[in-house]
């Protein structure tokens, strides 16, 4: 069942993606007429103005593409028309336009039509017979390749072809996104070069962020032992010195000091274990990610669902990582969204470990107001990792997370 609702999830999120392709399609098709056009009048030199224009909406165009194949974008278009031709990233584009303008587009359509067609033809049986007889003529991917049905056995072979159509979509919908979106992975990244300046700058970034996280932890555990345990330890003294100077004038009172002590050191072991585990949680070593993290689902105040799909064990610096998102992200769902149902998903994609966290609260999830949020994506960039959220006012919210583990 679980193998079932995966594959449905991976063919709707197939659509979606060449639906997404099929409407920056449209828009490069209109690029494309439109440089065609620049092109005609350059030829009599009225439209050498132009050029940069229309080159800056074709960066425009291929920029939306970017956005969705999230593909880093370069800089701007030069303002002189030789400059910006001889610029790579145009040229690029360039080579871009007609193919995502005329493929991806055909393939875009197909993303609309199979599934019009599939919900259209696999109900024809139902509701084929209130037609008119001049009407009665089904059609496949918009098109009238049946004959005039008269009787269910013809409106049956109807239904047929709305189920292989959803065969289609399952089998091919993923192989499809990849054709679609092909000619923009490979045309619309930077250069090597740019791409390595960039990483190296996305680096020195998280290295900070990664720094300053290890001594705000350093700080956090510092501010535990000092304000907890040392003043627990603090009392333990003093309750002590009073014991040793009243056991022999008051042993009443010794012995109720001693009490107080005992319970001051037992304070001050309970919180040295806590410390202990905010470094890293014991219930990882003692029963691995999926054991540790099916404890955090059964404590969450929120009914939470959870599936794990780790085979093996990562790195204890990656489980530990994944156990605080999910830790920190659950607490999230309790204290602010008012949901009444939490899904977390772990799974291990390749050599990614990767984190899903939906809730069906009331949304509107900021890094900026206090949540732990801002400190959660701190802590998976400088493992080099990727954070993404999407929580619109009203809900409902969805958190990813992707972590480098291996192969």
């Amino acid at each position: 069942m679980a193998r079932v609702r995966e594959r449905l999830r991976s063919t709707l999120d197939a659509i979606a993606r060449l639906l997404g392709g099929f409407g920056t399609a449209l828009l490069a098709l209109a690029v494309l007429v439109w440089i065609g056009v620049v092109g005609l009048l350059s030829c009599v030199g009225a439209g050498v103005l132009l050029v940069p224009s229309a080159l800056r909406t074709l960066r425009s165009v291929a920029n939306r593409e970017r956005v969705r194949l999230d593909v880093l974008t370069p800089d701007a278009v030069p303002q002189q028309a030789r400059a910006a031709l001889r610029d790579v990233a145009v040229r690029r584009e360039l080579a871009w336009l007609p193919l995502h303008a005329t493929a991806g587009l055909a393939i875009g359509f197909v993303a609309i039509a199979m599934p019009a067609t599939m919900l259209q033809n696999t109900t024809y049986p139902f509701w084929y017979y209130v037609l008119p007889p001049s009407d009665n003529t089904p059609t496949f991917l918009f098109w009238n390749i049946f004959s005039k049905v008269t009787d269910l056995t013809g409106a049956l072979v109807v239904a047929l072809s709305g189920v292989l159509c959803a065969a289609f979509l399952v089998a091919l919908g993923p192989a499809l996104v990849r054709v679609q979106e092909w000619p923009g992975r490979h045309l619309l990244a930077p250069p090597p070069g740019t791409d390595l300046s960039l990483r190296i700058t996305e680096l020195t970034v998280t290295r900070a962020a990664a720094l300053d996280a290890h001594a705000a932890e350093l700080r956090r555990i510092e501010r535990s032992l000092h304000d907890g345990t040392q003043n627990r330890l603090v009392a333990v003294n003093v309750l002590l010195g009073a014991v040793r100077r009243a056991v022999d004038r008051d042993p009443a009172a010794a012995h109720a000091a001693l009490d107080r002590a005992q319970d001051a050191a037992e304070q001050a072991l309970s919180e040295l274990r806590a410390v202990a585990r905010s470094i890293l949680p014991p219930v990882l070593a003692d029963r691995g990610l999926t054991g540790a993290l099916d404890g955090l689902a059964s404590s969450c105040a929120v009914p939470c669902e959870m599936t794990v799909d780790v085979p093996g064990r990562c790195a204890a610096s990656v489980e530990a990582t994944a156990y605080f998102v999910v830790a920190e992200a659950l607490s999230n769902v309790t204290k602010h969204s008012d949901a009444a149902k939490a899904v977390v998903q772990v799974a291990r994609q390749g050599d990614r470990l990767v984190l899903r966290i939906d809730d069906d609260g009331r949304g509107g999830a900021d890094e900026s107001n206090g949540s732990g949020l801002s400190g959660i994506r701190r802590r998976i960039e400088a493992y080099d990792g990727r954070f993404t959220l999407d929580s619109p006012a009203g809900g409902p919210t969805t958190m990813r997370v992707e972590l480098p583990c291996g192969s």
